[in-house]
């Protein structure tokens, strides 16, 4: 009985020291090994001011750094007032595409706004666009009186 119970031991011992040892080979995806081939020339844009109901568009212009095409899977606003369009045609390699991001500036005051673009089976970057809107004065000038006094002269 003693010389079973000292055999499990051992056994339960033996087969707990191989479960805690680290794997010989760690297998890495393709996705970890790719190296990134999306280069933005320009990740944010700041629209300054502008006015209020009047939509923005900005083009942010992307380069395929890698060997192999480039595949934009979706780009997606965080909210609904921003909306890209973008290629869904692939990016050849070294090649540029651009992706116009329009902004509808319908609330007052200051805004922060990201793209994130979806490429290569998962990877993302994000784009991002600030600015302010401003309330639009209700008439387009001030009325002149003194264009009224000149007609009357003339």
């Amino acid at each position: 009985m003693k010389k079973l119970f000292i055999s499990y031991c051992l056994t339960v011992i033996g087969l707990t020291v191989h479960a805690q040892a680290p794997p010989a080979t760690v297998a890495i995806s393709d996705s970890a090994k790719a190296p990134d081939v999306l280069l933005l020339k320009e990740p944010k844009h700041d629209f300054g001011s502008i006015p209020q109901g009047r939509p923005a568009t900005h083009v942010f212009e992307i380069v395929n750094t890698g060997t192999g095409p480039l595949v934009l899977e979706n780009v997606q606003a965080s909210c609904g007032c921003t909306t890209p369009e973008w290629s869904k045609e692939p990016i050849a390699a070294g090649a540029t595409a651009v992706i116009k991001v329009g902004y509808n500036a319908y609330g007052e005051g200051p805004f922060h706004k990201t793209v994130t673009i979806f490429y290569n089976s998962h990877q993302t970057k994000t784009l991002t666009i600030t600015g302010e809107v401003y309330k639009s004065p209700v008439t387009s000038a001030p009325e002149n009186l003194s264009v009224q006094l000149l007609k009357q002269i003339n």
